[in-house]
């Protein structure tokens, strides 16, 4: 287990197991995609109270997920170059930050559009939205900084730095709608007792969670290897794979 680590830590061995893993990744994005969006569109009921209008969930909720998710992700990556100074680290978290942008925009651009028929309004100042949104603030301040510095060295400590100090907010999402009174819907699925949610629902909202886990997963492989390439370009190893 160490020595696979240790090997897919070092950038030549990173890019050929990654180019091995990322057919299989978008396999079963595809196949847990086109899963999802069946039980999800076709097989699932419709809502009670919101109709057919809350099908939007099944994008939202994973991508409002997957939002948290890669900030963490960025965060381990970020503490794990700033400690043990291993450069494949910050190619992931560069990596991930237009993904994890992405993700959030979807769940903010999703969630105004749930929202509308629901609150009565595109947008309100609630504290799960307006934590959201300082989120995606996070992920265009890492984007800018990063890109404002030249030196890669310097540009990967300052913003795993800001990675870091902006981590606070990710608790402050998750429990906003139990620590303050919000429109925003509490928690139905991550419920110590048991989800508030049909199985019929449930089903395929795991399933396109599970899709974009993989997708992400697949996307930021792709751009890790790009990367990879990019800062080992005079690399040996690097010229032969070139030719």
């Amino acid at each position: 287990m160490w020595t696979f680590l240790h090997k897919f830590a070092s950038p030549k061995h990173f890019y050929r197991i990654a180019g091995k893993m990322i057919p299989w990744l978008a396999a079963l994005t595809v196949l847990f995609m086109v899963a999802g969006l069946y039980f999800g569109l076709f097989v699932a009921p419709p809502d009670y109270q919101q109709g057919e209008s809350y099908r939007i969930m099944f994008i939202h909720v994973p991508s409002a997920w997957m939002s948290l998710f890669v900030y963490v992700f960025m965060a381990v990556a970020a503490a794990i170059h700033l400690i043990w100074n291993i450069k494949l680290a910050d190619v992931m978290a560069s990596s991930s930050a237009v993904l994890g942008a992405s993700f959030t925009f979807l769940a903010l651009a999703t969630g105004s559009l749930w929202g509308k028929p629901m609150w009565g309004a595109w947008w309100v100042w609630d504290a799960r939205l307006t934590s959201e949104l300082i989120l995606l603030f996070l992920y265009l301040g890492y984007i800018a900084l990063v890109s404002a510095i030249d030196d890669k060295r310097a540009a990967g400590r300052a913003g795993g730095v800001l990675i870091l100090v902006g981590v606070v907010n990710i608790p402050i999402i998750h429990y906003s709608v139990e620590w303050w009174n919000t429109l925003h819907q509490g928690p139905t699925v991550t419920k110590f007792d048991k989800p508030s949610i049909h199985l019929s629902m449930l089903l395929p909202l795991l399933l396109m969670a599970a899709a974009f886990q993989f997708y992400f997963f697949t996307l930021v492989l792709m751009r890790a290897r790009t990367e990879v390439l990019e800062r080992e370009r005079r690399s040996a190893w690097v010229e032969e794979l070139l030719g």
